[in-house]
């Protein structure tokens, strides 16, 4: 996916989750959208080159989505939501090797109790559920993590996942690294014990997990790279 005209800035501060103080380059402050509701722990160190997006929307409170920032491991795209649909992009120009049989993608479809998957695959080896995780914890080594906070919907997703694998259905937890730092993917145990070991009873049920990282820069994000994932870091 492209985007359009970002303008960069500097990072004063992030706070109440979904806010973020910016100083533009004349000396302006502003207060731009924060589309993340993890911790972003690595990603919003003060003074950081930040990249912004801006929407002419009257109707929107906040005009600035903060989009990407250059941290000191890499750069990183912070807008989690994004992850989906550089994906979506991924599997309908059948970059994700492995599904070729599945050419029909749609996105927010209805399945399990009251979820919604990501992507669903179909075609004639059947159907496939998608659930998209954006990663941009990056730890010592390039060692990613997921996820960043206690999660009890990334639980709740791993359950749904479960749930639907049946003959000609599979399931998929993808992650799409969104940091430039990170050569490899786990589960963050010591943050969120309760969702390693629900991953790991996902992944004996039949689960698939896959990881690749996104090429990231202030003109596109594009995925570029399968990574490798183990459920514990090496």
């Amino acid at each position: 996916m492209q985007f359009r005209h970002l303008r960069e800035g500097r990072l004063l501060r992030r706070y109440k989750r979904f806010l973020a103080d910016v100083a533009l380059p004349g000396g302006e402050v502003i207060t731009a959208h924060c589309p993340n509701t993890g911790a972003m722990t690595g990603c919003v160190e003060e003074g950081a080159t930040v990249w912004l997006s801006h929407s002419d929307d009257p109707k929107r409170k906040y005009a600035d989505t903060w989009e990407l920032v250059a941290t000191s491991r890499g750069l990183a795209c912070i807008h989690s939501a994004l992850a989906n649909k550089v994906v979506r992009e991924a599997f309908e120009s059948g970059r994700i090797p492995g599904f070729d049989n599945y050419p029909d993608v749609r996105g927010e479809v209805k399945y399990g109790a009251n979820s919604r998957a990501d992507l669903l695959l179909a075609g004639p080896a059947g159907r496939v559920f998608v659930e998209v995780k954006s990663v941009t914890l990056c730890g010592d080594g390039g060692q990613g993590l997921f996820p960043d906070a206690v999660s009890e919907r990334g639980r709740k997703h791993l359950r749904e996942l479960q749930s639907v694998l049946a003959a000609g259905t599979r399931s998929v937890l993808f992650f799409c690294v969104f940091h430039a730092g990170i050569n490899r993917v786990s589960a963050a145990g010591e943050i969120d014990p309760a969702y390693r070991d629900a991953l790991a009873s996902a992944q004996a049920a039949g689960v698939e997990v896959l990881v690749w990282r996104a090429a990231l820069s202030p003109t596109e994000l594009v995925l570029e790279q399968a990574l490798p994932f183990s459920l514990d870091p090496a």
